[in-house]
């Protein structure tokens, strides 16, 4: 029983954060789990920018409502899944990734869930287990699940490290080549590609 466990931002949907940045002008929101691979570091450094200039959650949705899936990645993922299980495991959170979800004709997202207050102010966050992507792979394969995972980031590395089969997907130069070892692909064809060899 073979289950794909994929990224979300920078895999299938533009980086949520990185957009935002550029919506408000404030380049220090461009920080993502490329560049910092202490979540929780990264989550409170974005929470106390947006305190800084009043930022709260409306504003974040608004820039995602204007986001689309990257190109090719709906059609990816109508390929995938018929050929075998797909779960979307992202340290995003339920109130970014619903509007995404709707986009991407709601494949099953396990992620995390934000503290907001009455106003949209955001107070915190509430991850749903800690190192979440490789807690999840583990789990799956505890029920009987070979898992096959791929994402682009530093959090990514625990569950394409302790898959099955694990890819690397339109990472970083210096993510690749810490990890040379893991293959890594730029396009979704490439990637279709190497899923379906592991599971024939």
């Amino acid at each position: 029983m073979n289950i794909v466990c994929l990224d979300l931002e920078g895999v299938l949907v533009p980086e949520i954060w990185i957009a935002f940045a550029e919506a408000v002008g404030i380049p220090e929101l461009k920080r993502t789990t490329r560049d910092e691979p202490d979540y929780d570091k990264l989550m409170n450094f974005r929470l106390g920018i947006l305190k800084e200039n009043g930022l709260g959650l409306k504003e974040i949705q608004d820039t995602i409502a204007t986001i689309d899936p990257l190109p090719g990645a709906c059609e990816f993922l109508d390929a995938l899944r018929e050929k075998t299980q797909v779960i979307i495991l992202s340290d995003t959170f339920t109130q970014f990734a619903q509007p995404l979800m709707r986009k991407l004709k709601w494949p099953t997202i396990f992620c995390n869930t934000l503290e907001v207050a009455e106003d949209g102010t955001i107070t915190g966050f509430k991850m749903r287990c800690e190192k979440s992507k490789l807690t999840t792979v583990k789990a799956l394969q505890s029920i009987g699940y070979d898992t096959i995972a791929s994402g682009d980031s530093f959090n990514d590395l625990g569950m394409i490290l302790n898959s099955k089969a694990g890819f690397l997907f339109k990472s970083t130069d210096a993510i690749k080549a810490e990890y040379p070892d893991l293959p890594a692909y730029e396009t979704y064809d490439e990637l279709l590609k190497a899923i379906c060899e592991v599971l024939d």
